[in-house]
């Protein structure tokens, strides 16, 4: 038995395939979704999702947040932003990291720190995913 997930943004389609499982974060922790799950509508937190193949190889993907509905084996993911691993740069995702530690150092006032934060916690996701996928 499949699961049908579909990862959508605002510019693309990322995913739209049958898989085995998946694991997602959720602003309330991860949680692994198998055929015959609950149903269940929750916010997706900024984080990996991993996606087992049917194949029984694994994919990741950076998520940036958004919202997920699972119910009748079907599973939509509407992000915010997302990049399957093997599409990032590592160069480039390790300079962004740095980048963005360095702005949240130099961060001047509340608002500033926490867009400082959350475009470190978007930088951090992406060279998880790609670290991840090597594994």
């Amino acid at each position: 038995m499949t699961l049908n997930l579909c990862v959508l943004t605002p510019n693309r389609i990322i995913w739209d395939s049958e898989v085995k499982e998946i694991i997602l974060s959720t602003n309330s922790g991860q949680i692994g979704v198998l055929p015959n799950h609950a149903p269940i509508a929750t916010a997706v937190d900024i984080g990996l999702l991993r996606i087992r193949l049917n194949d029984g190889r694994w994919l990741t993907v950076a998520l940036m947040g958004g919202f997920a509905r699972i119910g009748n084996n079907e599973i939509t993911i509407l992000g915010n932003d997302a990049e399957i691993s093997t599409d990032i740069d590592l160069q480039e995702a390790q300079q962004a990291l740095e980048k963005a530690e360095a702005n949240l150092s130099k961060a001047e006032g509340k608002r500033q720190a926490i867009e400082a934060n959350l475009a470190l916690r978007r930088a951090r996701t992406r060279v998880e995913a790609i670290n991840a996928s090597s594994d």
